[in-house]
């Protein structure tokens, strides 16, 4: 089955000069969650306009649902449903007007029961009389996302979603949007909140400085570039690490009451052991130990500070 998006050499440069995309090629497959991280400025709505035809690119090829995104914009951009960062409605048309007419606009038959299935999902229906301009924010964000939707798109785009949005919609929404992927709809998400992106994402890509760094299945990812982190609790404070570990990965904190120690999990040897037994000949007893995982957050400023 080919992807439900492929992008071969995008690159877009400004009249400024400034290069915002440097040759993306990027694949995303039908139904799946797929996390696009970066930081400010590093591409990630350039490259999300560009999909949906908003910003024309300067070189490559862009496909959707199997169609060109330059020579077959409009049922490039049937399949694509977008919520994009800034809220942008017909302030005095009510709730239900403005999901409708977006679904019209798309050229979809009216279809009532979808329309109020979407807008309890969303907790809208009881607001579905209200004029926009009456909601408060997070409220039109679930419009916008309502809007979105309203014509049952294949391809889901959410460019920061739950920036600055209450936990009430955080959570509505990733409900929809694992019950989207259930479906066969492909969702895109690019977020500040990486928690998210670990917990509901198939596959991440890090982009930056226009360019992408990775692409990986998020298990496979944090595998391989995930480390553990033992920490120590120490019967006494030390002011500095032992002599005998001098080099090692390791660092004192909470006034020297605690000693962590990074190391690779998947390596056949971690070191831990060998670790316990210099501080049990050091003479430094600790009372209690835990490991934990990289996060992906952990992973993210590691490849992004490694590209700098």
């Amino acid at each position: 089955m080919p992807p439900m998006i492929h992008c071969v050499g995008v690159a877009k440069r400004y009249a400024t000069g400034f290069l915002a995309l440097d040759g993306v090629d990027l694949s995303i497959e039908k139904g799946e969650i797929f996390a696009l991280l970066g930081p400010n400025g590093a591409g990630k709505t350039t490259l999300i306009g560009v999909i949906c035809g908003i910003v024309s690119m300067t070189a490559g090829k862009v496909l959707v649902a199997g169609h060109d995104v330059r020579r077959d914009y409009r049922a490039a951009r049937q399949a694509i449903g977008l919520v994009p960062q800034e809220i942008a409605l017909d302030i005095f048309a009510t709730v239900l007007a403005t999901v409708s007419f977006s679904r019209r606009l798309f050229g979809r038959p009216s279809d009532p029961a979808y329309v109020e299935r979407l807008l309890k999902e969303l907790s809208l229906w009881d607001k579905r009389h209200a004029r926009v301009v009456e909601l408060s924010g997070g409220m039109k964000r679930r419009v916008m996302i309502a809007k979105a939707l309203s014509h049952q798109p294949d391809v889901l785009f959410l460019d920061e979603p739950t920036a600055g949005v209450d936990v009430n919609l955080r959570r509505d929404m990733w409900a929809l949007v694992r019950r989207l992927r259930d479906e066969g709809v492909t969702v895109i998400l690019t977020t500040h909140y990486i928690e998210e992106a670990e917990e509901m994402a198939d596959r991440v890509g890090v982009i930056d400085k226009g360019r992408i760094l990775l692409v990986e299945d998020k298990g496979a990812l944090m595998r391989k570039l995930g480390k553990r982190r033992l920490t120590l609790r120490l019967h006494n404070p030390l002011a500095a690490p032992p002599e005998a570990l001098a080099g090692w990965p390791i660092a004192l904190e909470d006034g020297g009451l605690s000693l962590t120690y990074a190391f690779d999990a998947a390596s056949e040897d971690t070191g831990v052991s060998t670790l316990l037994k210099r501080l049990a000949e050091a003479g430094v007893d600790f009372t209690d130990l835990e490991t934990t995982k990289s996060s992906l957050e952990d992973i993210f400023v590691d490849l992004i500070g490694g590209a700098a």
